[in-house]
């Protein structure tokens, strides 16, 4: 099979389509024929392996997996003797940070780590469902989101920001959210109530108090939201910041009505049915900006850590 290799951690030019052997699976796995999966910023991270903590995980001097990807939809085609709720045929999809080696043409997926596509998905919605949609469900749940609050959003049209825009605008809530120019239309659509233009303004400069500031892109910091926060309102960013500022931020402002929480992911088996239901339910629709074929996967990733897409990028692995 055809599939995404880096031997070492690097730039999208260290990242190669190889030929290699198709995986077996074992008694607990199915073998998934991979249609569609996308380029995220978790498989960037792990491309890069920055910041360095991410080789704690992945392996210190070297990727203990050397081929690339995080998350995929496809088709079962072959299933281990262990295998009880699966059967060949079914389509599903999934999500692993540390890699589910899925950006090739097949990749093996324990039971546990498995979910059916809801009906009338197809695979390329599936796949850009997966890891924005579970940092984003992580946010709403650090929270208790009720009926009335003002909730602002900076970076709305990530994977992650126009997903959560989606899921917050479940509720009642007064919803602000920071987008550039060419996105304003397409942030009103997802259910912006406000909408602040970062190309020309600095919503830093609002007037207005917030329940809850949401960073989808850890552009900013509590110190330069703390004034937009009411006297019991949260702070949650997607990054580290300045220093890992935002790990420590918890324990220093625990005594503090102004808080800052860290958003420590859900497992996947939390985060994907949650997604899937709403997905079933046309609550959710993931937004997809490029669409690349595995052959140009390092164009895709040198796209992506541009930081300029908007939503998901999808990797048609059969188109």
């Amino acid at each position: 099979m055809k599939a995404s290799i880096r031997r070492r951690y690097g730039t999208p030019h260290h990242i190669k389509i190889e030929n290699v052997d198709r995986p077996i699976p074992k008694d607990n796995e199915v073998l998934i024929k991979v249609y569609a999966t996308t380029v995220n910023r978790t498989d960037c991270a792990n491309l890069t392996a920055k910041p360095f903590i991410m080789r704690f995980v992945l392996g210190l001097f070297k990727p203990r997996k050397k081929i690339m990807g995080t998350d995929f939809a496809g088709e079962v085609i072959s299933v281990g003797k262990n295998i009880k709720f699966f059967g060949i045929g079914d389509s599903v999809f999934g999500f692993n940070d540390t890699g589910s080696q899925s950006q090739a043409e097949y990749t093996t997926v324990t039971e546990e780590n498995l979910f059916r596509i809801p009906d009338n998905i197809d695979y390329k919605q599936a796949a850009a469902s997966l890891e924005g949609a579970s940092y984003a469900y992580t946010f709403i749940h650090k929270v208790t989101l009720k009926s009335g609050q003002k909730v602002l959003i900076n970076g709305a049209t990530g994977a992650i920001g126009s997903a959560l825009l989606q899921f917050v605008r479940q509720n009642d809530v007064k919803l602000t959210a920071t987008c550039n120019t060419k996105n304003i239309a397409l942030i009103k659509s997802l259910g912006a109530d406000k909408i602040f233009d970062f190309t020309e303004e600095d919503f830093t400069d609002d007037n207005e108090k917030y329940d809850y500031i949401f960073d989808a892109v850890g552009k900013s910091t509590f110190g330069k939201c703390k004034s937009l926060l009411k006297e019991r309102g949260v702070y949650i960013s997607s990054e580290l910041g300045p220093y890992s500022q935002n790990v420590f931020y918890p324990l220093l402002t625990s005594m503090s009505k102004k808080k800052v929480i860290f958003p420590i992911p859900y497992p996947k088996q939390k985060t994907v049915p949650f997604i899937s239901n709403l997905l079933g339910q046309g609550k959710f629709k993931p937004v997809i900006d490029r669409e690349y074929l595995l052959k140009d996967i390092a164009e895709a990733y040198e796209y992506v850590m541009t930081g300029e897409k908007t939503g998901n990028v999808i990797i048609s692995v059969h188109p």
